[in-house]
């Protein structure tokens, strides 16, 4: 698995799953349960991650929806 997206934003995090979800890539959200340990207050990044073979694909969506990628 590959890194795609690293945000606090939820919301982005959020859009970017539906994007990838209307095109077909799978995605796995980690860095989830750390909200717990900060106390929610969204100091620590989420990651979102795809397969090895998915990345360029998944990249090219997140540009043509004007999504940072936080790299």
């Amino acid at each position: 698995m590959r890194e795609l997206l690293r945000t606090n934003d939820p919301t982005v995090i959020a859009f970017a799953k539906a994007l990838l979800n209307g095109e077909g890539i799978d995605c796995f959200e980690m860095d989830v349960n750390m909200s717990v340990l900060e106390g929610s207050i969204g100091i620590l990044p989420r990651r979102l991650m795809v397969r090895d073979g998915d990345l360029e694909e998944a990249e090219q969506a997140m540009r043509d929806n004007d999504i940072d990628l936080g790299r």
